[in-house]
């Protein structure tokens, strides 16, 4: 895997740097790659969650569609 540079505002850069300090975090670049980590694994989650339905909202679809003629 090869490493990529992304540019960000030196004041955000030195929020992070400083906010970073104390974490066990050897570097900002490796503070941020673990913070995106989180932030894309959380959203991935939720994404998934959206899609699932549970057994009382299928049983509600069907009931709709029963109610208007689609299913018998």
């Amino acid at each position: 895997m090869s490493d990529k540079k992304v540019s960000i505002p030196e004041s955000l850069y030195e929020r992070i740097e400083s906010r970073s300090e104390g974490t066990g975090f050897e570097s900002v670049s490796e503070y941020v790659t673990f913070v995106l980590r989180e932030v894309i694994e959380d959203e991935e989650e939720e994404e998934e969650e959206e899609e699932e339905f549970s057994e009382e909202d299928e049983e509600k679809v069907k009931e709709r569609l029963k109610a208007l003629g689609y299913m018998d």
